[in-house]
C-alpha cells in the first residue's frame, strides 16, 4: 500500500478506536496521530509564512510533516523552509501557493497569508482536496463569507477550521459562553466588545519593492498601487484593501465568542441595525473610500452599536478594556485573556454548572483540548471543529457591518435572512468588491 493510502486508511482508522469509548479520550498529539509510523503522519504543506503562518506551522509540525512551504516572500518561504521546527531544511519552497494545492499527497494546508487572500486560497484548497486550517479574519467581504460557507458545505468531506484560538479556552472565553448560554446573568440586554483602536501614520514613502517579494502576486485581488513597506508586512490590516483594522482583527475573536455565547451564530440571525456614526478615520473619506493612497486608513477611534433581536445591543469599541463584558438582568462578567470577573465569578454562580459535559457540548460532542489537536481529531473523527466555519462567518457579517457603517458614518439596516443591506444602494455597494482581472475567486 502506498504512503498516501496507508496514512488516510489510518486516519480514518483512528477516528473508529477512539470513537469506541465516550468516557476516556486522548489528547491528539504526534505520537498518537502517527501511530508512532512515519507513515501514517498526515503531510501539511503551509501557505504564508510570516510570523503568525511560521508560529501555526511549529504547530501543525506536531501532527504531521510539513513537506512544502509558499511565501510570495521568497525570504520567508526560505525561512521556514530551514526552521528546525517547520521544514527542517527538506521541505520543498515555492512562491506560487498553487503548487502545494497541486500536490496530491499533501492532506492539509495551513493558510495564514494576509487577510485579503484568505478565501481565494482557501476555496481552492478546498476543491483540491484538502483538509484547511486558516488564520482568522477568513473573510474580507460580506460576499466572501457567502463564497467560502458554500464551499464548505459542497465539501462537507474535508475540515475547515479557524485559528480563532479563543474558542479553546476553557477557564476563560468557554466559562463565559456556558454562562451566557445557561442563563446565569439572566437575560442579555447589552455586550460591549472592546477591540482598542487602529493604528494612525503617514504619508509614507513609496518605493521599488525588497529582492525577493512579488508585490504583484502579493496584492492578489487588492487594486495595483505602488510599494508602500507599510502596506505590506507586519502593517496590512490598517488598509481597508488588504484588511478591515481593527474590525476584523480583534472583532473576529471578540465579536465570534460574543455571538457565540447569545446563540446568534446561525445562518439568519445577527444584528438588524448598525450605527457607525460615532467612527473616527485618520484620513479623509468620500462615499466610503479613502481620499488618500499613502497613509493607514482603517477606523482608529469608535463605537459601532449593533442591534440585535430581542433588545440585544452590542457596542463595537476602540475605548476601554480590550475583551468582552456581558450585562443580564441578574448579573454581569468581563473576560478577556487575561482575566474573568465580575460578582457571579467571584461568587462561583456556576458551580454546578459548568463541568466536562458542559465543555463537551461546546466542542460539539468532542472533548476540550488544545485548538489544534481538535482540528486533526477533527480530520480523524469527523465533524465540526470547534471553530467551523459557519459561526465564524456569522460574527464576520457583523464585524464587515460595522466596519461599513463605519467608512459611511451612518446608521444602516441589515437583514440578517436575506444577508443583504435594506435601503441604502451606496452601502450595499461595499458587499463585495470587483478583483483585479486573473485573481478572481472561485463560486462553487
Amino acid at each position: 500500500m502506498n504512503r498516501t493510502a496507508n496514512r488516510r486508511r489510518f486516519l480514518k482508522t483512528a477516528g473508529s478506536l477512539t470513537a469506541v469509548s465516550t468516557t476516556a479520550y486522548f489528547p491528539w498529539t504526534s505520537k498518537a496521530l502517527a501511530n508512532e509510523s512515519k507513515n501514517d503522519r498526515p503531510l501539511i504543506g503551509g501557505i504564508g509564512l510570516g510570523g503568525m503562518g511560521s508560529g501555526d506551522c511549529r504547530g501543525h509540525a506536531g501532527f504531521g510533516d510539513i513537506v512544502a512551504v509558499a511565501d510570495v516572500d521568497k525570504n520567508h518561504a526560505q525561512r521556514a523552509r530551514d526552521d528546525e521546527r517547520i521544514g527542517k531544511g527538506k521541505a520543498d519552497v515555492y512562491s506560487d501557493y498553487r503548487e502545494v494545492l497541486d500536490r496530491k499527497d499533501i492532506d492539509v494546508v495551513s493558510i495564514a497569508t494576509p487577510d485579503h487572500w484568505h478565501v481565494k486560497i482557501a476555496v481552492e484548497a478546498l476543491l483540491a482536496g484538502k483538509h484547511v486550517f486558516c488564520q482568522k479574519p477568513l473573510t474580507l467581504t460580506l460576499e466572501e463569507n457567502q463564497l467560502i460557507r458554500n464551499a464548505c458545505q459542497k465539501h462537507p468531506e474535508q475540515v475547515f477550521f479557524i485559528g480563532t484560538q479563543q474558542r479553546s479556552s476553557r477557564d476563560k472565553f468557554l466559562r463565559a459562553v456556558n454562562m451566557v448560554q445557561k442563563g446565569l446573568l439572566g437575560d442579555i440586554r447589552k455586550i460591549t466588545v472592546g477591540i482598542d483602536g487602529g493604528s494612525r501614520g503617514g504619508p509614507f514613502k513609496k518605493s521599488t519593492p525588497p529582492e525577493g517579494l512579488d508585490w504583484d502576486a502579493w496584492l492578489g485581488q487588492a487594486p495595483m498601487v505602488d510599494y508602500i513597506r507599510e502596506r505590506c508586512h507586519g502593517t496590512f490590516r490598517w488598509w481597508y484593501e488588504y484588511s478591515g483594522g481593527k474590525f476584523t482583527d480583534w472583532g473576529a475573536h471578540h465579536v465570534d465568542i460574543a455571538t457565540w455565547a447569545i446563540g446568534a451564530d446561525k445562518q439568519g440571525m445577527g444584528p438588524t441595525e448598525i450605527d457607525g456614526t460615532d467612527a473616527s478615520h485618520p484620513v479623509t473619506f468620500e462615499d466610503g473610500y479613502p481620499t488618500v493612497d499613502d497613509q493607514f486608513n482603517t477606523a482608529h477611534d469608535y463605537a459601532v452599536i449593533c442591534k440585535f433581536p430581542a433588545g440585544i445591543e452590542m457596542n463595537v469599541t476602540s475605548r476601554g478594556d480590550n475583551g468582552i463584558l456581558f450585562e443580564g438582568t441578574k448579573g454581569r462578567i468581563f473576560v478577556n485573556r487575561q482575566k474573568i470577573t465580575g460578582l457571579p465569578i467571584e461568587q462561583n454562580w456556576d458551580k454546578d454548572a459548568y463541568n466536562d459535559s458542559d465543555l463537551e457540548r461546546l466542542y460539539k460532542d468532542k472533548p476540550a483540548e488544545g485548538h489544534k489537536s481538535n482540528f486533526y481529531r477533527c480530520i480523524a473523527e469527523g465533524g465540526l471543529p470547534i471553530s467551523d466555519v459557519y459561526s465564524h462567518v456569522q460574527a464576520m457579517n457583523t464585524c464587515h457591518l460595522a466596519a461599513i457603517a463605519a467608512r459611511l458614518g451612518r446608521k444602516i439596516a441589515w437583514d440578517p435572512k436575506s444577508e443583504k443591506i435594506v435601503g441604502d444602494e451606496q452601502a450595499q455597494g461595499l458587499f463585495a468588491r470587483t478583483p483585479r482581472k486573473g485573481y478572481e475567486i472561485p463560486k462553487v
